[in-house]
């Protein structure tokens, strides 16, 4: 067991005024090993502690408890009584008129937004990684203490966390309201680049660890205050200002690494994690399709400040750390939020018309391109995600759908339907749920009942059958109520075939092969490797999808040449005489930055 930094002998004194405390320490950068002492005050007779399983926001079960070791429980320097009832969950057998030390390590190396991370570049954790549960104390306030690593004598630490008593590179004594407050707030330790600005007079920081020197970090700042702020006026008024805003301050924690996307929200920050090639470069002031991306990751998980954090479904009313919390909601939560984080984007005039069509052109083909959609209802993959989004396979967009696109698109649908009847727009709807339900629990009765207030008429049929069936989406004709015009071009050999393929080093491999498509009726099969194809003239090696184009020609028919579990299989394969994708342009009436 890691010793105990001097420093942490103050702790005593902390502790003695808190019902619950955490002392954690960057203990064995090397190692990746946290070390953690939680205090209880006033301990129960039998002391329940316990891990949580998986983490707000994403919808999987991880086990994080699989990482800690060496737990040990003590009063008065005396070994107490431990009994482990399940994975995450131990007893202690206490006095409860004594204080209750639990020490313990946690191994970190997982380089995600959902965990913890510890070397010697940087520390990353979120509560629900490292810090156990007392039972009896989850909604009292909590006390974090961080401690410095010896070895990194010029590391900072960043947090949502309200500092009770910290020194000026941010160590010391943070507060928590209760356990999901903490659990909600996380950590970043190390040699970060940090700045600040305002949106709507409320303090923003941004903090990125792991860029390259050509990081242009102004650039950086001055695009996210402008999603804030539109996000902020969005939600409360164009002159909303930092008294209407449900939080004081804001932090983005954003880990740049080689090759990696995605982000996770938090109350009052967001963690994110993005490839250094998609950062903004000083002296470059094209903004590139990754940087794009990234903008859109930070409008999307910062709207969910509003809509998922606070506005959320019924169900997570009280998160249950311990096993999974189930709703078929996250069409509209993950579904809008979508929705609206490319349209912020062009709201905030960081994208143009052309580039916001061009991305929602792509979650249209996304979904029609997926056959799971004709399987499974967004409602029902909402309530599925803890086995089928979180637990994605070679299977996956055969049999089921994403929620985040088809919920766009649901989106879409309303906002273009609400807009054609001339009485609302999604904004008001999203405005008016807000309102109705006091930034707190829904349930989908409360959209039904709003967009029946506003509309003057029910949406149950629409909700029905865009929400809960598998039929296509109206979204030509309200396309083209807008004066959006569909075209439909020749598809990439990959959705001509049904496929989706990795091409690396030479190696043409399978990942999928999409249901009724000419790759399945084919026999092709996930995990073969295609070696190339046979015609009447001879036969030829192709190393990427693109060779079998060049090498057929106007020809339909071949035989593709597969190994598979090392065997040599001889499959004849028939190409669909069409298969499109669609293309949208704006036409000559469309509205200047729609939908506005």
């Amino acid at each position: 067991m890691p010793r105990t930094p001097k420093a942490a002998v103050k702790s005593a004194h902390v502790s003695a005024h808190a019902p619950v405390h955490y002392r954690v320490t960057p203990a064995d950068t090397h190692a990746h090993h946290w070390h953690i002492v939680l205090t209880l005050a006033r301990p129960a007779a039998t002391q329940r502690l316990q891990l949580p399983v998986w983490i707000p926001g994403s919808y999987m079960v991880r086990e994080f408890s699989k990482h800690l070791q060496d737990l040990e429980c003590r009063q008065a320097g005396r070994v107490c009584g431990l009994t482990q009832v399940d994975k995450a969950t131990w007893d202690v057998q206490t006095d409860p008129d004594q204080a209750l030390e639990i020490c313990y390590t946690a191994y970190a190396l997982d380089n995600s937004v959902r965990s913890a991370w510890l070397d010697s570049a940087r520390g990353f954790f979120n509560a629900t990684s490292l810090c156990l549960m007392a039972q009896g104390y989850e909604d009292g306030p909590h006390l974090l203490e961080l401690l410095p690593a010896p070895a990194h004598p010029s590391w900072q630490v960043a947090t949502g966390l309200t500092a009770q008593r910290v020194d000026r590179r941010g160590f010391g004594v943070y507060r928590a309201a209760d356990y999901d407050e903490l659990a909600d707030c996380p950590v970043e330790m190390g040699d970060f680049w940090s700045a600040n600005f305002e949106a709507c007079g409320v303090v923003h920081r941004f903090v990125v660890a792991g860029a390259l020197p050509s990081f242009d970090g102004e650039r950086l700042l001055r695009d996210t205050q402008k999603i804030c702020e539109a996000a902020i006026r969005f939600w409360h008024g164009a002159a909303a200002r930092a008294a209407g805003v449900p939080f004081a301050s804001y932090t983005f924690l954003l880990n740049a690494v080689d090759d990696n996307y995605g982000g996770l929200e938090h109350r009052n920050s967001t963690v994110l994690i993005a490839a250094r090639r998609d950062l903004p470069r000083l002296g470059e002031a094209k903004t590139s399709e990754g940087y794009t991306t990234l903008l859109g990751l930070i409008s999307h998980e910062y709207f969910h400040t509003w809509n998922v954090k606070r506005l959320r479904p019924a169900a997570f009313a009280r998160y249950d750390y311990a096993r999974e919390n189930y709703s078929d909601l996250l069409w509209f939560f993950e579904g809008f939020t979508s929705y609206y984080d490319d349209l912020l984007l062009r709201r905030a005039a960081l994208i143009d018309d052309a580039v916001y069509l061009r991305l929602l052109n792509k979650t249209i083909n996304q979904v029609l391109q997926a056959p799971g959609r004709k399987v499974q209802s967004v409602a029902q993959a909402s309530f599925d995600a803890w086995v089928k989004y979180y637990r994605q396979d070679e299977n996956t967009p055969n049999a089921t759908i994403s929620y985040y696109q088809k919920g766009a698109l649901v989106a879409l649908c309303i906002d273009l339907t609400l807009r054609r009847e001339g009485k609302a727009t999604l904004d008001d709807v999203m405005r008016a749920l807000w309102q109705r339900c006091q930034g707190g629990p829904m349930q989908e009765a409360d959209v039904l009942a709003v967009l029946q207030t506003l509309s003057g008429r029910s949406w149950a049929k629409e909700i029905k059958a865009w929400v809960h069936g598998t039929g296509e989406l109206p979204l030509r004709p309200l396309l083209e109520s807008q004066d959006i015009l569909v075209y439909e071009d020749p598809a990439q050999p990959a959705q001509r075939l049904g496929l989706r393929v990795t091409e690396a080093a030479g190696v043409l491999r399978i990942k999928t092969v999409l249901h009724g498509s000419a790759a399945q009726r084919a026999g092709l099969c996930a995990g073969d490797e295609w070696l190339g194809v046979e015609l009447p003239s001879g036969g030829w090696r192709i190393h990427k999808l693109d060779d079998l184009g060049t090498i057929l020609g106007p020809a339909r028919r071949c035989v593709a040449l597969i190994s598979r579990d090392k065997q040599l299989l001889r499959l004849p394969l028939t190409l669909p005489a069409r298969v499109t994708t669609w293309r949208l342009a704006a036409g000559s009436r469309a509205p200047t930055a729609w939908p506005a």
